[in-house]
């Protein structure tokens, strides 16, 4: 099949949350990343205001409404602070969304042109799971600090140790989670193989993800360079509320559940991240005692990697690290990644059930096992 909806690499996440500025804020302090453009009541915007926070090639822009009624501030009355908008570049922003629409997909967003003395940048969407927006960047005419409307912000406007940012070494986003109801992955998988031309990666069903109280699916999608990879996760019926069902309760729908950031170096990553304030999913210590015979030889100290609570999984093509925050708002609900590859291309399936055990120790201090 012939690859009708090319897209380059994720534009950007756009996060709908209560106050734009502290969000900007709590990124940059503790994730390390740097604020770089903004949109506002003094730039002409009279309805939201808009902070775009960059590192390495990740991207998010952190909105808010400016009125009550407005359907962001809605957006996060209903779902809590969460990502609103996975933005997608493309090389042609109307094929994209045409092919798509064609395909079955839901318009959200017509195809539309914005000019500034920078050039024009086009965009259209179309509805993913929940109440999440798929958009469709196109960047090749347009050469301004993010998209008009948008001025650059300056690091000497900041304080100090913010406007001074060099980042915690996070590079890209590896993938981007989504979580839907019960006996929905199906169709999900279908959508993106139809619309998009999705092909499945991998697939673990509840056998592989369980434990004791709980279980889940899961089913990788990954676009046809494998640039784009975007797990779905459904709860699986078991004795007690799964993480999945956790999620789904307090963000009242499906949405994204993490988003996976790449590094080359996640001891310091994670060592400047906790320094920084940021909480991670507790690990028990004898997870570490059989890893090396586990694992196999890797580069790093497992002293170091017990210490800081990282996870480590080997596949056919090598090894990787991963750990994973807390929720990084008052809701269960989203929470990051951070993983770096020696060559494995999997997620962490030797991991799951010490992930959910984890996740599940936490749930039960919530009240939510």
């Amino acid at each position: 099949m012939s690859d009708f909806c090319p897209l380059n690499n994720f534009d950007h996440l756009e996060f709908y949350v209560g106050n734009a500025k502290q969000a900007a804020l709590f990124y940059s302090k503790f994730f390390g990343f740097t604020i770089t453009a903004y949109r506002g009541l003094e730039t002409g915007s009279r309805e939201v205001a808009s902070y775009v926070v960059e590192q390495g090639d990740i991207r998010f822009v952190l909105s808010t409404g400016l009125s009550p009624n407005h359907p962001i501030c809605q957006s996060a009355l209903k779902h809590g602070d969460g990502v609103g908008i996975i933005a997608l570049e493309v090389p042609d922003t109307v094929s994209a969304y045409k092919e798509t629409t064609a395909r079955g997909a839901v318009s959200a967003i017509a195809p539309t042109e914005k000019e500034d003395g920078y050039g024009i940048l086009r965009y259209a969407a179309i509805q993913g799971f929940g109440d999440t927006l798929i958009k469709f960047v196109e960047r090749s005419d347009y050469r301004g600090v993010f998209a008009p409307g948008f001025l650059p912000r300056y690091s000497d406007s900041l304080p100090s140790d913010i406007g001074n940012n060099k980042g915690v070494g996070l590079l890209n986003i590896d993938h981007v989670v989504g979580n839907v109801e019960l006996g929905e992955i199906e169709r999900w998988v279908q959508f993106f193989t139809d619309t998009m031309g999705f092909s499945l990666l991998r697939h673990f069903d509840d056998q592989m993800i369980s434990t004791e109280y709980s279980a889940l699916i899961s089913k990788v999608m990954q676009d046809s360079t494998g640039k784009i990879k975007m797990p779905i996760n459904e709860p699986a019926k078991s004795k007690r509320k799964s993480q999945i069902a956790e999620y789904l309760e307090y963000n009242h729908g499906p949405g994204v559940q993490h988003i996976a950031c790449r590094t080359n170096n996640i001891i310091k990553t994670v060592s400047q991240m906790r320094e920084r304030g940021v909480e991670f999913l507790r690990i028990p210590r004898n997870y570490y005692d059989e890893l090396a015979a586990r694992i196999g030889k890797i580069d790093e100290p497992i002293k170091k990697l017990a210490e800081l609570g990282i996870l480590v999984d080997r596949d056919e093509d090598g090894y990787l690290l991963q750990i994973f925050t807390q929720p990084v708002q008052d809701r269960p609900t989203l929470f990051f990644e951070v993983i770096e590859r020696h060559g494995a291309q999997g997620f962490g399936e030797g991991n799951f059930k010490s992930l959910f055990e984890a996740i599940e120790r936490e749930q039960a201090m919530r009240g939510n096992l």
